[in-house]
């Protein structure tokens, strides 16, 4: 089993900063990849991003590429998501995903899941 605790969201003014982290526990070596899904109200959860856990590959949704950073400490078993320029359309409940394997924009390829940090941006 792997854990994964969310924290770092909070309510933010349209145009500033969140830093999201993921503190990554339990059998951390069947990680291969990690990733950040996002769930607005009365929406699906959708895709933000995804890192590789040894090659710090990474991938985007389109809606926030250039805006969003994902990083990963693998010494400190911790992923960040770095948010920038947020947009009122950002709110939303921001969940970390672990996946054993190459990473995915699929939730469905991710076993583990936090419990999600919820975050507010308002205009």
């Amino acid at each position: 089993q792997v854990q994964l605790v969310e924290s770092g969201g909070g309510l933010v003014q349209a145009g500033g900063s969140l830093r999201l982290s993921c503190a990554v526990s339990g059998r951390t070596f069947s990680t291969t990849s990690m990733g950040w899904f996002r769930q607005a109200p009365g929406k699906e959860r959708e895709f933000v991003a995804a890192i590789s856990w040894r090659g710090g590959s990474t991938r985007y949704a389109d809606s926030v590429k250039g805006r969003f950073t994902i990083s990963r400490d693998s010494a400190a078993n911790t992923v960040s998501l770095q948010m920038n320029s947020l947009k009122p359309e950002d709110t939303a409940v921001y969940f970390c995903a672990a996946t054993p394997v190459a990473f995915s924009a699929n939730f469905d390829a991710y076993p583990y899941v936090g419990q999600g940090t919820r975050v507010t941006v308002s205009s």
